[in-house]
């Protein structure tokens, strides 16, 4: 099982100094991190307490990063790491742009992208970008279809309710073979489901905990097979989880030593968010050091 850092909530650790995202990467690819995740909002509303899982961890003012963006710089200043969303809100893009942008930036990190993709919550997000947020799912398989088929085909010709176009040339296609892996940040619906074995990659499931990874991972083989899919290969990123001690603060050890119940239960890779287990930007080095010791 590989590990993952995702860089969330960064106002407390860095500040002003976003930038000095780029020295987390750099460290993380050298001591051996497997991959680096960056969240998304393209811009988010004042009603925070309509998030579906819970209490929002986050104000509306936190800065968020377009990933896609800063994966780009990330690329160019790292050689090994893999580069990954979770999630971004494909809806929110044009399905041609998407693809261009993620097939480029797969092509200049030498085949790294992972794209983690959802929905999203807001529907004030939504709305500043134009896109009817009752229309997010139906939205969300005619972006990654059109992706798909532009990643594959030249010229590539595409159907559907919100994105046609016919003979198109959308070149350089992606290093990876197929095309850049989908990840999905959904719940497992039977119409996730469908979606998943049609389209998907990787599960990235909300509750990280062993036994609802273990039952997600059951009801995936079911669907896999009657699709006549082979399931080998697929992955499930699981968030570590945050074990504590008498103080109240984040066990490291403690958490280490759970991560087998999560491989033993199907996950594939294991996400930290960064600022659950780090105060400082001087105890950064030292934590990613650890991660990459596994």
């Amino acid at each position: 099982m590989d590990t993952s850092v995702t860089l969330a909530g960064l106002r407390r650790l860095f500040r002003a100094d976003l930038a000095g995202l780029l020295e987390v990467a750099q460290l993380a690819d050298r001591f051996g991190v497997g991959q680096l995740v960056m969240p998304d909002h393209v811009a988010i509303g004042p009603r925070t307490d309509r998030y579906p899982y819970g209490r929002f961890p986050l104000p509306p003012g936190e800065p968020w990063l377009e990933p896609l963006t800063t994966l780009s710089v990330m690329a160019g200043a790292t050689r090994r790491i893999r580069l990954g969303t979770g999630v971004l809100i494909a809806p929110l893009r044009p399905a041609a742009l998407l693809a261009k942008v993620a097939a480029s930036l797969d092509v200049l990190s030498g085949g790294r992208l992972d794209l983690g993709v959802g929905v999203g919550w807001q529907a004030e997000e939504y709305a500043a970008c134009g896109v009817p947020f009752e229309q997010r799912w139906s939205r969300l398989d005619d972006t990654l279809r059109a992706c798909r088929c532009l990643w594959r085909t030249a010229p590539a010709s595409f159907h559907s309710p919100s994105v046609a176009f016919e003979e198109l040339w959308s070149l350089p296609h992606p290093v990876q073979p197929g095309g850049i892996p989908l990840w999905f940040g959904v719940g497992l619906t039977r119409r996730n489901l469908e979606r998943i074995v049609e389209l998907g990659s990787g599960w990235m499931p909300m509750d990280s905990s062993a036994d609802f990874i273990r039952q997600g991972v059951e009801r995936l083989r079911t669907a896999f097979a009657a699709a006549g899919r082979p399931f080998e290969g697929f992955g499930i990123r699981a968030h570590a989880p945050l074990e504590t001690d008498a103080r109240g603060r984040p066990d490291l050890d403690a958490t280490l030593a759970r991560l087998p119940e999560l491989e033993a239960a199907g996950a594939t890779l294991v996400s930290f968010s960064l600022p659950h287990w780090v105060r400082s930007r001087d105890e950064i080095p030292p934590f990613l050091e650890r991660l990459g010791e596994l």
